[in-house]
């Protein structure tokens, strides 16, 4: 008898159950909208529901607010400064520059030296020194 009642108890327990899968109600379909001026808000049909948003007229044929500003300055360097730093970069490592490493870092180094004399020497004649 016993066996019975547990057996019974268990196949009650592992039975599906349609009543409880019908119970559930329908999910609700929400609609957020803006309606500007004195535009109507439109009605929801059966489970609908409709929430607006009102805004002046003015607002209608504007960019939104939050493309209308302007985003923070990033902070980071200038495309010139970070064009001026490539070129300076690859200069020290190509043939003929001043660099220790490299077998053609001498004759950079001596170059380098003779463009800066060159300047200075043109700097002191454009001041009227001999």
């Amino acid at each position: 008898m016993r066996r019975h009642v547990m057996i019974s108890l268990l196949l009650a327990g592992l039975a599906p159950a349609p009543a409880l899968a019908q119970a559930q109600p329908p999910p609700e379909r929400i609609i957020n909208l803006l309606v500007y001026g004195d535009d109507p808000c439109p009605q929801g049909q059966g489970d609908e529901i409709v929430v607006c948003a009102r805004r002046p007229e003015s607002e209608r044929y504007r960019i939104p607010k939050k493309l209308r500003e302007k985003p923070a300055p990033s902070g980071g360097p200038g495309w010139g400064s970070q064009v001026a730093t490539m070129e300076q970069v690859q200069r020290s490592t190509l043939p003929g520059s001043c660099s220790v490493n490299g077998s053609n870092g001498f004759t950079g180094c001596t170059a380098k030296m003779l463009e800066q004399w060159f300047a200075e020497r043109r700097m002191q004649e454009s001041r009227g020194e001999p």
